[in-house]
């Protein structure tokens, strides 16, 4: 059987790929998570900020960051970690731009899986 390799700009699957050892009811199952979890990530993180809650918005971006690293998005588990060491130091002047900008490539990811997902 001739397996399909799928070239996605925002995600990279082949952790994913490794882990469910190509069970893709596995795949679909973390896949769907995830998608759920992207607006919450959002939310909160915007909703922590402007309520000056550092602790919650370092918290947050710890976990956010996990969950986007199963999907390589190296790139954007940076800004979450960055956004973490931010918030430690209270320097929360730059972070609503970095979150903005994490919320284009969860999108994007976002559109790259729920394309994927229908496929498998």
């Amino acid at each position: 059987m001739l397996k399909v390799i799928y070239m996605f700009e925002y995600v990279n699957l082949s952790y994913l790929d490794s882990i469910s050892d190509g069970d893709s009811d596995f795949q679909k199952e973390v896949i769907q998570v995830f998608l759920e979890q992207i607006p919450r990530f959002l939310n909160n993180m915007r909703k922590y900020l402007s309520e000056n809650d550092n602790e919650m918005l370092m918290r947050e971006a710890h976990t956010a960051k996990s969950s986007v690293l199963v999907f390589m998005m190296e790139d954007t588990g940076n800004l979450f970690k960055a956004i973490k060491q931010l918030a430690e130091k209270n320097q929360t002047e730059n972070i609503s731009e970095m979150i903005d900008q994490i919320d284009a490539a969860l999108q994007g990811a976002s559109r790259e899986l729920t394309d994927y997902i229908k496929t498998i």
